[in-house]
């Protein structure tokens, strides 16, 4: 969520998305085996070349979605306005609304000025959902990442366990967009940030969901030194040995004057360093395109990494040029075969 002025995405009324082409699909017969190297070849390189949102249908009007399916094979998904507005589909194309994650926010929310919460972050460990947010009020660096549990995911069922992490009008950081990440040993780490000195990363404590008393190291993962500081939204996967940075470039919350982009970079270990296709470090104003802007589909981001039955997911939001600017759900695949994620 850009920290650059907006209009309210809570005032926004549901839209029914069509679009041109149908939802792209792993199982789709006879697609002919392509090697990584004609992949990375074909990568994006100008804004033409990116994909269309696959087809959603139904309450798709979201901003910053978040996006889990259950065992028994329903989506969840909860986005930015309110007490964390709900969406769910039992196909991925058609998504129905429901009541907010919070019917009544939780009352340390006015400690930073917040009526609604924003861009949240649902997984499942063990057999509880857990489900980091933010807290804010726009432009400003007061903030707070909160965090609920829930043994069904859905709306109501959430018990509030308060405040993981917090920043200051003092402090160079901004404690927004939270994204957990576990690695395959088990360890908890948890990224964040927005603007200001741009993202950043903490251990957890499993047993509390909070930062790890052992280790108060607050590390840097991706900055904008020199021009805009628009850096936010950080989401981490791990694919083929290497930790991927997927982040949210550039202004959004603008309608059609959005330039939101969702890039990524790579590395060896968690903590970084991590660098772009092009040896770039993230640190250092570096990114390789993931999704930009085309056509209708302008400033896609928001975005969240998602594990389906048929691949990787990017589910994020973009403004729909077609429809006034208001923000709609996109959904694509991603193809890892070239060693780096190219949305389909």
């Amino acid at each position: 969520m850009s920290r650059s002025p907006r209009t309210s995405q809570t005032a926004r009324t549901s839209q029914t998305l069509r679009t041109s082409r149908p939802f792209p699909s792993a199982r789709r017969t006879g697609l002919v085996a392509v090697t990584a190297a004609i992949l990375l070849a074909l990568a994006p390189t100008t804004a033409s070349a990116y994909p269309n949102p696959g087809t959603v249908t139904g309450a798709t009007a979201v901003h910053d979605p978040t996006m889990i399916r259950t065992s028994a094979g329903r989506y969840l998904l909860y986005a930015t306005g309110g007490g964390l507005s709900y969406r769910t589909s039992t196909d991925r194309i058609a998504f129905g609304a429901g009541g907010d994650a919070f019917p009544s926010r939780p009352l340390w929310w006015s400690r930073y000025g917040a009526t609604e919460a924003w861009a949240p972050d649902i997984s499942r460990q063990g057999d509880t959902y857990l489900m980091y947010y933010s807290v804010s009020t726009f432009g400003s660096n007061e903030s707070a990442i909160g965090l609920a549990v829930s043994a069904t995911g859905l709306p109501g069922s959430w018990a509030d366990h308060g405040i993981v992490y917090s920043s200051a009008a003092s402090n160079d950081y901004n404690a927004i967009d939270p994204n957990l990440f576990v690695d395959d040993n088990g360890t908890w780490w948890l990224s964040f940030g927005s603007w200001w000195t741009g993202l950043k990363m903490i251990q957890v404590d499993p047993a509390t969901g909070k930062q790890l008393v052992g280790n108060t190291t607050r590390y840097s993962l991706a900055s904008r030194p020199s021009g805009t500081k628009a850096v936010e939204a950080p989401f981490v996967v791990k694919r083929g040995g290497f930790y991927y940075l997927f982040a949210s470039y550039d202004t959004c919350c603008a309608g059609t004057g959005s330039t939101y982009k969702v890039k990524v970079g790579r590395a060896t270990s968690v903590t970084g360093p991590y660098h772009d296709r092009n040896g770039v470090a993230l640190m250092n104003n570096g990114g390789t395109p993931v999704l930009e802007s085309h056509g209708r589909y302008i400033g896609p981001g928001g975005q969240s990494i998602m594990k389906d039955a048929d691949g990787d997911l990017i589910v994020y939001h973009y403004y729909d040029g077609n429809d006034d600017g208001r923000p709609k759900l996109g959904i694509n695949l991603l193809d890892w075969s070239s060693g780096w994620p190219v949305a389909h």
